[in-house]
């Protein structure tokens, strides 16, 4: 197994462009589910060649997605390194019930939270609370996202440094939701935590990014 990254250099797009679209087609959803169970039937079966292909598709997104949660680069480096491996040892708990990409992510999560367990806790930009108050709204899904009305006025430099600004457990769930489009559902399997929690932190997350942006432009 080679885990080395590449091409990892952010998307100028990363966040713009990133239209969160219906859900979708019976078709495509079918299409999805197949690859799953190819996937797991592979990881069951230690199958070098399916690892490599994984790591070569996610890559990116794991290593970015860890950026975003560790806030530093070379963390993140040794966070995407061991996430291959306990993909590789955990393979056979795959059951291709879900994405692929949700479970890698859990597994990434759980490698950081572990982490920052072993470090005082005042000094986190820690991924845990308990707030669950002020649950999202979800709107129709022909207006545009609550991302989107966010960012509709500002350039892509402002938004990623006004994301290092808010605290890891909403930045974490502004990109999971609108950079890498995993459904509510599917982020509360990512991270633990009941649909209520999912919604309410990303309406904190949003609030929190506007407030960012905001004061940025002060």
């Amino acid at each position: 197994m080679s885990a080395t990254i590449s091409c990892l250099t952010p998307h100028p797009s990363s966040f713009f462009g990133c239209a969160v679209s219906p859900g979708p087609t019976l078709f495509f959803s079918t299409l999805m589910g197949d690859e799953a169970k190819i996937i797991a039937r592979g990881l069951q079966r230690r199958d070098p060649d399916l690892l490599d292909r994984l790591i070569e598709q996610y890559q990116y997104r794991l290593y970015r997605y860890l950026v975003y949660v560790t806030g530093n680069r070379e963390r993140a480096e040794d966070f995407f390194q061991e996430t291959w491996i306990r993909v590789l040892e955990r393979g056979h708990q795959y059951d291709g019930k879900s994405k692929f990409e949700a479970w890698l992510f859990a597994i990434a999560r759980h490698l950081v939270i572990d982490w920052q367990r072993t470090k005082k806790p005042q000094s986190l930009d820690t991924l845990m609370d308990t707030e669950q108050e002020h649950p999202l709204q979800l709107t129709n899904e022909s207006d545009p996202s609550p991302l989107h009305q966010v960012l509709s006025h500002e350039t892509e430099e402002n938004v990623q440094l006004s994301l290092q600004k808010i605290p890891a457990i909403y930045r974490e769930v502004l990109v999971l939701r609108f950079q890498e489009e995993l459904q509510i559902e599917e982020m509360a399997g990512v991270l633990s935590v009941p649909l209520s929690t999912v919604k309410s932190r990303l309406y904190r997350g949003l609030e929190a990014l506007r407030g960012a942006l905001q004061g940025g432009a002060a």
